[in-house]
């Protein structure tokens, strides 16, 4: 999906034309992918447009900053603060929001340490990342690649390097009845729509597990989706050509999903204080 450009991008607590957000081809995250960032949505409820957990996806955003000992002179609100800002101008929602903390351009050699701390916010609109018709399912194959290991690399850091690796989006099994997934143990990203999934299947009744979930579990299960900010929750109907369950969304992806998109679209109560709004003139949703 082509990326849409909007009017401004928040650069080291600045607002800069879109063109202007600019680095160096010898910055050194272009020659060692030193950057650490997020994958946001703003969701337009009827009461205006609203970002989904931000809190949590800035303090991972600089935890993964401080794994990587990249020093950020911004406090979680402050970069917060910097993505209501950046929506509230450029009057785009719903839409995709991109911090990211990179080295820039400083000093050449693999040490980071003088190279110097940028932090950029955009947003753009941006749909269904697996396309319109994802929410009924989709057909996957495992991958012939190894996850990297927790000694390689650190996994649970959301880091540009590690996605030269990683897949964007995580599965969850349902397995006699119980909704399984990956512990944090198992090299996998601690994902905010993960959790999010976690504590909506609490609230429903749903037993909960984490454990290893092995490939051929994969195909014994009732039900399979995946999560994550892009891919939200979205139904898997076959893996390696092997149809889950009956090849149709199950009941509880379906409750779940339900759930899900009922807070998120501002038909059900934020119980869980999920949403931070943004304050703008229009509840209309605006596009570029």
């Amino acid at each position: 999906m082509a990326i849409q450009q909007t009017e401004k991008v928040w650069h080291n607590g600045k607002l800069v034309p879109w063109d202007d957000a600019k680095i160096h081809v010898m910055s050194h995250v272009v020659n060692y992918g030193s950057s650490v960032f997020e994958g946001i949505r703003c969701y337009a409820l009827p009461s205006g447009p609203a970002i989904f957990r931000a809190n949590e996806h800035i303090q991972r955003l600089i935890d993964s900053a401080r794994i990587y000992r990249i020093d950020v002179d911004f406090t979680r609100d402050e970069i917060v603060a910097g993505m209501v800002e950046t929506i509230k101008n450029n009057g785009v929602w719903p839409c995709y929001i991109r911090p990211i903390i990179l080295r820039g351009y400083g000093e050449a050699g693999v040490n980071p340490f003088n190279s110097p701390t940028e932090v950029y916010i955009c947003n753009y609109p941006w749909g269904k990342y697996l396309g319109t018709d994802a929410e009924q399912g989709v057909d996957v194959c495992v991958s012939s690649w190894t996850r990297i290991a927790p000694n390689t690399l650190p996994a649970i850091a959301k880091s540009g390097a590690n996605y030269m690796n990683s897949q964007l989006i995580k599965m969850e099994a349902i397995i006699n009845g119980v909704l399984q997934t990956a512990p944090l143990g198992n090299s996998v990203l601690p994902g905010i729509t993960r959790d999010s999934v976690l504590q909506i299947a609490r609230d429903l009744g749903m037993p909960v597990t984490e454990a290893g979930i092995p490939r051929e579990m994969l195909y014994l299960s009732e039900e399979v989706f995946f999560t994550g900010t892009a891919a939200e929750i979205t139904p898997i109907r076959s893996v390696d050509k092997i149809s889950v369950g009956k090849g149709t969304i199950g009941p509880m992806t379906k409750a779940i999903q339900k759930e899900f998109y009922g807070i998120v679209g501002g038909q059900k109560p934020d119980r869980h204080n999920w949403l931070t709004p943004v304050p703008v003139k229009t509840k209309q949703p605006v596009g570029v």
